[in-house]
């Protein structure tokens, strides 16, 4: 398999997460983002949106979209599983997966920043703007795990929610989120930092991190 992606990408970095999980090796191909690489004509023949990652299996077929890319890996590689059996709670492990990757990341990810700069937002703004953005996310994901057994954010091992939540907390500590005030999700955090696979998926460790 062979992945496209970026260091600092939290997309793509919930992805690396689910293949260690899995104990599955990819070719990691990556594609600058501040250097617009993600736009270039073949790169967007694989992936319209020109957005990372985009995940080639071993038979050529290409998969978009980082929750759609790890609900596959988990279908298709179901040990160890990133999704409950149960279907209320494997709907509550979604919906926290989604407040993160579908209301919170998109809000304060690169090409939005780059639209409000082309607008005219002095640096401060665009900042704060992506402050704002994690805080409110990461607030009330705090409080829809509130009252879920841990370590993790739902029971005694990772889940999707875990695999979008970290990501987020890496971003959020860029934009000066004092993190710390939301207990919950440190206490899931901390639990992660005991798994290889999160802290090889990390972008400090990746071969194109800067």
């Amino acid at each position: 398999m062979k992945l496209h992606g970026y260091f600092r990408s939290s997309a793509s970095y919930r992805v690396r997460i689910a293949l260690n999980l899995k104990g599955l090796t990819v070719e990691h191909l990556p594609h600058h983002l501040r250097k617009g690489e993600q736009r270039a004509p073949d790169y967007l023949k694989l992936n319209p949106q020109g957005l990372v990652p985009t995940l080639i299996d071993d038979q050529g077929d290409v998969l978009t979209q980082s929750l759609a890319v790890i609900e596959w890996l988990d279908e298709t590689h179901p040990t160890p599983p990133l999704l409950p059996a149960d279907p209320l709670k494997r709907a509550r492990v979604r919906a926290f997966a989604m407040a993160i990757a579908c209301d919170t990341h998109p809000v304060q990810n690169l090409k939005v920043l780059a639209r409000l700069r082309q607008l005219g937002l002095p640096e401060e703004q665009v900042t704060a703007w992506a402050a704002w953005a994690n805080q409110d996310g990461l607030e009330a994901c705090e409080a829809l795990i509130a009252h879920e057994t841990g370590p993790f954010c739902f029971g005694d091992a990772p889940t999707l929610a875990d695999l979008c939540l970290v990501p987020q907390l890496a971003n959020a500590r860029r934009f000066g989120v004092a993190v710390e005030k939301f207990p919950r999700l440190m206490t899931a955090e901390a639990a992660t930092k005991s798994l290889k696979a999160f802290a090889d998926a990390a972008p400090d460790r990746q071969p194109d991190a800067e």
